[in-house]
């Protein structure tokens, strides 16, 4: 019998007296609550949210079929980092390194490919990053060089843990504006920028905030030619996070991996479009010898030496075993199969956007499964309504669609995004478009502006720009 097959009947429940209290909220309950009681107060705590599968917002996998999520449920209580006692998960994570690895052209042999499970991209980004900063210690040091100043460069479209990889490692962040010319990476700036202090390049594929890829290949093509004439040893970090599960599968063709000689590591989410639930990243290094020696933690831990990579110690092996289901069960043509309907979803929420009169896409074609947009500027001289109302328009038929202002240099610019993922159908997408269409619909009988067209009109209004109505 299922455990929620047993639970106390309707009365017992919400006849409780813990029912018409107040949850706890500062101190832990002098006394005990019966399980399903306890169970139904922290579901109801979740009730009004949006449902994952509406929230375009996340990245993050908010689907999984039963055999997969029961395989995780069934190794919640599994901790990755207890190799004595699971020594079939260490083989199973050894494996998906191998995988990932192969997946992105990795030139190393042998029989177990150098890389790291993470906890997310963020502490794989990490790992990359402090793998990049002591390699460059080290060649100081060696050439009896200062190596107190180390700098790392990347666009301002990076993910939030750079900035914090930089802050915690005293490393200093030079930052390529995004420009309306340059959506992407500059390249020629990010050239300018670098010098003998710089542990490396950051590119991206799957730009968080725009959804574009760098030009990795142009990068290393710059990188040959600026190291050969300067003598330095400037390296690039793929930040993969979402382009790395992408790519691979829908332009396999595509040189932005170890395939390029400057890539030396290459982060990515597992619970991105490696379609795992949250809690899993992955990060691999060209071979061993880009991966310092510093880096890995031998400890006497229940009963025996256990050697790990990794910013965190214990580690959940859920994921883990998600992954590998994942990759069994899906294999290269599932993978492929999941993210082409992604894609042509994206595409097709792309276009009818695209043919709305008040919206302009932001980008002509799609590089991964996900997009944005803006108001269009003829339009956007009459509105009365911004793209914040139109966020909060569609969180009452339970999509989150976010909308926010871009980086610096651009942050003029108010957009939407979309991340369509595994679970998005075509009809849920239908469904959307027509919640957008109807939103407009009613934004545009307003007889007056609303309060968030009135902040953003006052904001113009200081840089000199006056709207009409």
């Amino acid at each position: 019998m299922n455990w929620k097959d047993n639970k106390e009947g309707a009365a017992n429940i919400f006849g409780s007296h813990q029912m018409r209290e107040p949850a706890p909220a500062e101190f832990i309950p002098k006394h005990k609550t019966p399980a399903p009681i306890a169970y139904q107060m922290v579901k109801d705590e979740t009730f009004p949210q949006t449902q994952p599968r509406l929230n375009l917002a996340t990245f993050v996998t908010t689907y999984m079929d039963d055999y997969g999520t029961n395989l995780m449920n069934e190794a919640v209580g599994i901790n990755y980092i207890d190799e004595t006692e699971y020594p079939r998960v260490a083989v199973m994570c050894g494996r998906c390194i191998n995988m990932v690895a192969n997946m992105w052209n990795t030139p190393e042999e042998g029989d177990w490919k150098t890389g790291a499970v993470g906890i997310g991209s963020s502490e794989a980004c990490m790992l990359g990053g402090v793998a990049a900063w002591l390699r460059w210690r080290e060649r100081r040091k060696a050439a009896g060089k200062p190596y107190d100043k180390p700098n790392l460069v990347m666009s301002t479209a990076y993910q939030v843990v750079w900035e914090k990889f930089c802050q915690l490692w005293q490393i200093e962040m030079r930052t390529v504006p995004l420009t309306h010319e340059h959506p992407t990476l500059d390249i020629d700036e990010a050239i300018k920028m670098c010098d003998e202090n710089t542990i490396c390049i950051v590119p991206i594929a799957g730009v968080t905030w725009t959804g574009m890829n760098d030009d990795i290949e142009s990068l290393n093509d710059a990188l040959e030619e600026y190291n050969t004439r300067t003598g330095y040893d400037v390296p690039i970090h793929v930040d993969a996070a979402s382009g790395g599960f992408i790519l691979p599968f829908l332009n396999p063709s595509k040189r932005w991996d170890f395939r390029l000689k400057w890539v030396l590591s290459i982060s990515t989410s597992g619970h991105k479009y490696g379609l795992v639930y949250p809690g899993l990243g992955w990060v691999v290094w060209r071979d061993r010898r880009y991966l310092p020696n510093e880096m890995a933690f031998s400890v006497n831990y229940l009963g025996a030496n256990i050697t790990q990579v990794g910013l965190n110690f214990s580690r959940p092996a859920a994921q883990i075993l998600g992954q590998y289901y994942n990759f069994i069960h899906l294999g290269m043509e599932g993978y492929k199969e999941v993210h082409s309907n992604s894609m042509a979803i994206a595409e097709y929420c792309h276009d009818e956007i695209g043919k709305m009169s008040c919206f302009r896409n932001y980008s002509k074609k799609l590089e991964n499964p996900l997009f944005i947009w803006t108001m269009d500027p003829i339009y956007d001289e009459t509105a009365k309504w911004t793209l914040f109302d139109l966020q909060d328009k569609l969180m009452q038929s339970g999509w989150m669609v976010p909308a926010y202002t871009m980086p610096k240099n651009i942050e003029d610019m108010v957009v939407m995004r979309v991340v369509i993922r595994q679970g998005m159908s075509r009809d849920m997408a239908d469904m959307l478009i027509n919640d957008i269409k109807n939103a407009v619909e009613e934004f545009e009988k307003l007889e007056y502006p609303t309060q968030s067209r009135l902040t953003f009109e006052r904001k113009e209004a200081q840089k000199g720009k006056v709207y009409t109505h």
